[in-house]
């Protein structure tokens, strides 16, 4: 994914509401996460303006806190960053709150699993060019995003990369090199599967680009995909089906999980 959402007015002054309605009624975050079932790094988010609250838990909190026509009132005219940041700030939101986490990428490693080296190396390398500002923002936040991977042992996480990412070395044989250690820890969590396709693999069903997809806590499945200026999010059935079906295609061509384990090790040695 290309960029991490940013902030708006209107989604700080929810977290406002939010925050003093909580304080009002005596409860700490961790005690507010329990009673509206939602994990306590994602109320702060919330809270902060970093995500962009889903109707579920507009009426959850509006009802735990006793004040919902109050919720609902700031929840209504909440904007987003125009492009595709608009996009992924609902995507951020459906991802926190997921059980299961699906993602093929074609273009760079998913954000989830990149070292802060690789980080840093694609955001300065984005054109047009970024301040330093901004990149040290879009670094912390990508970062941040990335604390679901520990926060959530229980969601499970299948993710499927090209080889070609790899072998580019982007960033240089140093950041390569982080890459593959920090794939190859990240690959031993009992939660997460990695799976590596193969530079030759006459049979793909992912000529159509990257794919990401979401099992929600009611088991409904939601899809995203995005392009070079513009991304959609997908909840109709027949959409988020067809990319059902490529994933689990996708799964099937990859390598195992030994094989690709013996692969990142093969292009450790290299480096």
């Amino acid at each position: 994914m290309g960029a991490e959402p940013e902030v708006s007015d209107s989604l700080r002054g929810f977290g406002a509401v939010l925050k003093a309605l909580r304080e009002e009624a005596g409860l700490t975050q961790e005690e507010f996460a329990e009673k509206v079932r939602y994990s306590v790094h994602y109320v702060a988010k919330l809270e902060q303006g970093k995500r962009y609250p889903p109707q579920r838990f507009v009426e959850r909190a509006g009802a735990t806190l006793e004040a919902p026509r109050v919720l609902r009132a700031a929840a209504r005219y909440l904007t987003r960053r125009q492009g595709l940041a608009s996009w992924f700030q609902q995507w951020a939101s459906i991802e926190e709150d997921a059980i299961s986490l699906c993602a093929y990428e074609c273009r760079a490693i998913p954000g989830l699993l990149q070292p802060e080296p690789y980080i840093r190396a694609l955001f300065e390398r984005r054109l047009p060019p970024l301040t330093e500002d901004h990149i040290e923002r879009q670094v912390t936040a990508r970062l941040e995003r990335q604390q679901l991977l520990t926060e959530r042992p229980g969601t499970a996480f299948s993710f499927i990369i090209e080889q070609a990412l790899l072998e580019r070395r982007a960033g240089g044989p140093g950041v390569a090199k982080a890459l593959v250690d920090h794939l190859l820890g990240q690959g031993e969590r009992r939660n997460i599967e990695i799976q590596v396709m193969p530079l030759r693999q006459e049979e793909h069903a992912g000529a159509d680009g990257l794919m990401y997809l979401a099992e929600t806590q009611d088991h409904q499945w939601i899809g995203y995909t995005e392009g070079q200026l513009s991304s959609s999010l997908l909840a109709a059935s027949a959409d988020v089906s067809t990319l059902l079906q490529r994933y689990g295609m996708l799964r099937s061509q990859a390598l195992s999980h030994a094989a690709t384990v013996a692969l990142l090790e093969q292009l450790r040695g290299a480096l």
